[in-house]
């Protein structure tokens, strides 16, 4: 009996240090096309907002890489790349190009000093491009600045003490920023970003303690200058406060909101309307556990495909019990990749190929409960 062609979107986030979720699309697809070669593969690897997600939204299409010249977080010049669509009217930025931990080595992280200058000029950039909508991912950040270089570089005067917003950037008031934040920290306290996020990026406690005050100074005068209180908005504290600095401009933007990152990576690449044309859909993450029910990718991905009516597969580089059991809430059923004991390590070591033999060995299940059904 021949099979059926089926249209199978896959659709999965990165397996942190070890591959992008370009990497592990593409390896999905060429394990199921081992085994049914006749099917059609719509490719939508996805994001959270952190580093990753320009790679995954071009994948998608209509998309140009742009680069920029831009300070890193200690203020040393580096090329920043960036997208814009084809229409030339949206952009993705990524906070992590120019500001982000990755640029430093580890004896370079500064707690106190590092800023986000860099991402605010790739943003300013961005602006003079003609851009219009900007999405704006601010994961894997190096500061703790409450995104005063950003405001800088968009035309805010900022001095110890003192904030004047009267030099903004007029072209704001014509600009949509959505930003791609998957965590709800406030600005301050012992749940904030000094706290919460500070020691990640080099801060010791007395560091913790003294950037959490200089935060509360810099919250009086902006939310002065700006005439918004923001600093106990859920995800305030978001890459070192930047979610803050942000929220404060509200006014300033034509439109400006936080979106949990997969939710607008989704978005970016079009799910929903491949959905639309899938037989069946498969996603994955590094590790399915008990935090895929606290709004990872996979249990994101799964939603949608129920919501669609489409059945769903998740693949995890590791799987546990509670992981499965908040999958299966949701008619999805996960799938390890492992394929004997082994150390995280290994795993990572193994590459590629264990996910492309997971993809051929969904692709054969397929088939066998087509051949039972028929």
């Amino acid at each position: 009996m021949t099979a059926r062609p089926l249209t199978v979107v896959i659709a999965p986030d990165s397996f942190k240090g070890s591959l992008t979720s370009v990497e592990v699309a593409t390896a999905l697809r060429d394990g199921w096309l081992r085994a049914r070669p006749d099917d059609s593969i719509l490719l939508a690897p996805l994001a959270d907002g952190g580093e990753g997600t320009l790679v995954a939204i071009e994948a998608a299409g209509g998309w140009e890489w742009q680069k920029t010249r831009a300070s890193d977080p200690i203020g040393r010049p580096v090329e920043a790349r960036w997208l814009r669509s084809v229409d030339g009217l949206r952009a993705v930025v990524e906070l992590a190009e120019a500001s982000g931990l990755s640029r430093l080595a580890a004896g370079e992280r500064d707690p106190i000093g590092a800023t986000t200058l860099g991402t605010g000029e790739v943003l300013r950039a961005a602006l003079d491009a003609g851009v219009e909508h900007v999405t704006l991912g601010i994961g894997g950040s190096a500061t703790n600045d409450g995104g005063a270089g950003i405001l800088r570089a968009l035309g805010a005067d900022i001095e110890d003490g003192r904030v004047d917003l009267s030099g903004l950037d007029s072209r704001l008031a014509q600009t949509d920023l959505r930003i791609a934040c998957d965590v709800t920290n406030p600005l301050l306290g012992p749940r904030g970003a000094a706290a919460t996020y500070g020691p990640q990026k080099g801060a010791t406690p007395e560091h913790v303690a003294e950037l959490d005050r200089r935060l509360a100074r810099y919250a009086d005068v902006l939310e002065a200058a700006a005439g918004r209180r923001e600093r106990d908005t859920p995800g305030a504290g978001a890459a070192g406060g930047t979610g803050f600095g942000l929220l404060a401009l509200k006014d300033r933007f034509r439109s400006l909101e936080l979106v949990p990152g997969v939710e607008l990576v989704m978005a970016d690449v079009g799910l929903d309307a491949k959905l639309r044309e899938a037989n069946l859909v498969i996603t994955g993450e590094g590790r399915i556990d008990e935090q895929t029910a606290y709004g990872k990718t996979a249990l994101g991905v799964a939603r949608r495909a129920e919501g669609a009516g489409v059945p769903c597969f998740a693949v995890g580089g590791g799987v546990t019990p509670e992981g499965i059991e908040a999958l299966a809430a949701v008619g999805c059923v996960a799938v390890p990749v492992v394929e004997r004991p082994q150390s995280v390590e290994e795993a990572i070591a193994a590459g590629s190929e264990p996910v492309v033999r997971c993809g051929e060995r969904i692709a054969r299940l397929i088939s066998t409960g087509e051949k039972i059904a028929g």
